[in-house]
């Protein structure tokens, strides 16, 4: 079967960093492929070029690797730690080691009986790694697996037969602890590909039936009842229900949708029955982009990560000729060959790179994947460290600090009318008009229960307002210049207008029979939680935040004091506030943009990262940024810089661990005290370290 000229697949027990690098180059090695990626974090491979399921687990054969199409709903199957094969053999090869030793106290490590359970406890407990070592070997390719097989067979050439035994099992246990801790890491990608079901009830052509999710086809009508997941993105087109959302937003509270509104696949239909008109392909969903989006992101390698694998590449041959070195030259000056060469078989083993190399990934899948869980899609390890550096935050205002909408704020009347009536007038009015000002009068008649009814003689003046007939009295709404030219305002009632103004909203002054009887003011409101995003982004230390907008100076400055930023550069096209992010970076270092993901393209792509808000359902916020927050909540900023400032922390911690317990180590060689037990404890105990330190990402909550 061969495979397209691009194709992706799902591997199973891809087990460590090292073992990703020999099986992508074994691929790179086939005669049609031209290039191959295999990304380590998603456990996925990606060629250009042929190449037939059969060759690639054969280039993977060594690490028993198995090769799924990416495409279809086969579900992978998780083998619990204490049932893989690996993991039994080291069993086995533990209770032999166990019996050997106790054997050995009893008599001598020379005790043939002894000797036969530690050559037992390695050949099986070491089989695996031998092989791939000798193979390595043969083509002169060092890595872990290699330096261990040299050390293992000079430790039982110089009859180090028990510490050969104790270093097989417990390189085993660390080999065992590195794919334990990346499909805990990876089990993020995983909960996300369980969250849409695999079929669903679907009308087509007047009949229902059961599909696969593959088989719907847009146009389909998905019928959701209570209590079930939602299998495609998709418009209600009858009924209404609350949706849970969090999956795909991270959102706490439940949703209401109505005719008319957007819902996604694995979102959870909580009350009433749906039926939804499906929008987009499986393939094409917004859980299926996220998907590849994560995975994506975490085979992209933040600079740490690319430091670490070229320092690794220098490392290892180093450390061999540190070994030989050590096993050499000192017996010429002052004896005693074996005791020496145990010394060099001891660095070999302490100088498996294995704890530094996978030092990185696990905390950068580990991050990405729980951001993801939370509603925060981040597109790389690279965005990841920038977050955790940034010391500048640039805000677009209208839909970001804003609700991106006008609604009524303010509803004033001269005392002889009520209020309800002053909503009543003008939404009779308005639902004549399509002005954004219009709809938001109707969006608050209907929320205070207020029906509008049918007027006559509706006429819109350009520039001025619009008047009409209500049940044969004439009313008028518009400007307050306008209302000047028909009547007269009282000095009070200007300066309570004019202070509405000074506060960045539009005024609309009512009239009855040209007589003043109220006035409403309409703002972009400011989300309720803006302000105090605002706060914390100052208390973990972002110095500077700036609003950037295309309002007028007067509502912008307006909004910025109402929210607490005090740098507001305002009257800006899209190419000025392009502009205006360059400048901040030359001025401030590294920035972020955060905006709609849409008219601030340009901006988002020009900082240093780019965040979005409101990705879910948002092609263009999910093309554009660098970091998506999925459910258009800025709460999940503050959230996001402690994980990425979290995330550099430990990454740099696990590299401090995993060469600090080696220098610590191999310092034991100048009295002569490292032993292979020391060597082997050294190792693991980095990278358990380094395991457990990464582990605490997932930890971190909004």
């Amino acid at each position: 079967m061969k495979a397209s000229e691009q194709q992706e697949y799902r591997l199973e027990n891809l087990t460590c960093a090292n073992c990703a690098m020999k099986f992508e180059k074994n691929i790179q090695a086939l005669p049609e492929v031209k290039e191959v990626n295999v990304n380590f974090g998603a456990s996925k491979v990606r060629l250009v070029g042929k190449a037939t399921i059969e060759e690639l687990e054969k280039a993977g054969a060594f690490d028993g690797i198995k090769v799924h199409p990416v495409t279809g709903n086969r579900v992978i199957e998780i083998v619990p730690f204490y049932k893989r094969k690996e993991n039994v053999i080291t069993f086995v090869s533990l209770v032999l080691l166990i019996i050997g030793t106790v054997i050995s106290f009893q008599t001598s490590e020379a005790d043939p009986f002894a000797i036969g359970f530690f050559v037992a406890s390695i050949a099986i407990g070491g089989y695996s790694m031998f092989w791939s070592g000798l193979q390595n070997l043969s083509r002169f390719y060092f890595d872990m697996k290699t330096l261990m097989t040299i050390a293992i067979i000079g430790a039982a050439i110089i009859g180090e037969w028990r510490e050969a035994a104790v270093v097989v099992f417990l390189f085993a246990v660390s080999e065992a602890l590195e794919a334990y801790s990346m499909t805990k890491a990876r089990q993020s990608i995983r909960q996300l590909m369980d969250i849409a079901p695999s079929k669903a009830s679907i009308r087509r052509n007047e009949q229902v039936m059961e599909l696969g999710t593959e088989d719907i086809e847009i146009g389909d009508v998905l019928i959701v009842k209570p209590g079930q997941k939602i299998a495609m993105d998709g418009e209600v087109i009858l009924g209404n229900s609350s949706v849970n959302q969090a999956p795909i937003t991270g959102e706490s509270m439940p949703v209401t949708k109505i005719i008319g509104d957007e819902v996604f696949a694995g979102t959870l239909n909580e009350e009433g029955a749906l039926e939804v008109r499906v929008t987009k392909r499986v393939e094409d969903t917004t859980i299926a982009k996220i998907i590849h989006l994560v995975e994506e992101a975490q085979a992209e390698k933040a600079p740490s990560q690319k430091f670490v694998d070229q320092f690794a590449k220098y490392y290892t041959p180093i450390i061999i000729l540190i070994a030989i070195a050590v096993a050499i030259i000192p017996p010429l000056f002052v004896g005693d060959w074996q005791a020496w060469i145990y010394q060099g078989l001891a660095v070999l083993v302490v100088g498996c790179p294995c704890a530094l190399v996978v030092s990185t990934p696990v905390a950068i899948v580990t991050a990405i994947g729980n951001a993801a869980k939370q509603g925060v899609l981040i597109k790389g390890g690279v965005y990841l460290e920038e977050m955790g550096r940034l010391q500048a935050i640039a805000f677009d205002k209208t839909g970001t600090l804003t609700n991106g909408f006008p609604e009524v704020t303010d509803v004033a009347t001269n005392g002889v009318v009520s209020e309800e009536e002053i909503i009543h007038i003008a939404a009779s009015v308005e639902a004549n008009s399509a002005h954004p000002l219009a709809r938001a009068i109707m969006s608050y008649a209907a929320k205070i229960d207020v029906s509008p009814v049918v007027v006559e003689n509706f006429q819109s003046i350009t520039g001025k307002g619009i008047e009409a007939t209500l049940q044969g009295i004439p009313v008028s709404i518009g400007s307050m210049k306008w209302a000047n030219e028909k009547t007269t305002i009282t000095e009070k009632v200007q300066e309570e207008i004019e202070d509405l103004q000074s506060q960045g909203k539009s005024v609309m002054i009512i009239l009855r029979e040209n007589m003043y009887i109220g006035h409403l003011a309409v703002a972009d409101d400011v989300r309720s939680s803006s302000r105090s995003i605002i706060t914390k982004l100052k208390n973990l230390g972002i110095k500077h935040v700036i609003m950037l907008t295309g309002d007028h100076p007067t509502t912008a400055h307006a909004i910025a004091k109402t929210v607490g930023v005090t740098d507001v550069r305002a009257g800006l096209m899209p190419e000025d506030k392009l502009t205006a992010v360059k400048s901040l970076i030359a001025e401030r270092g590294r920035v972020a943009m955060v905006g709609d993901g849409m008219n601030d393209a340009p901006a988002l792509a020009a900082a240093s990262v780019g965040i979005a808000m409101g990705g879910a359902g948002t092609d263009a916020a999910l093309e554009t940024a660098d970091v998506a927050l999925m459910a258009d909540d800025l709460e999940k900023l503050p959230y996001t810089i402690q994980l990425s400032r979290k995330a550099l922390r430990i990454i740099k911690e696990n590299i401090m661990f995993a060469l600090g317990l080696k220098i610590v180590a191999l310092l034991l060689i100048i009295p002569g005290l490292l032993t292979l037990w020391i060597a082997i404890f050294a190792d693991m105990g980095a990278t358990l370290l380094v395991v457990l330190n990464s582990m605490r990402l997932l930890k971190i909550q909004k």
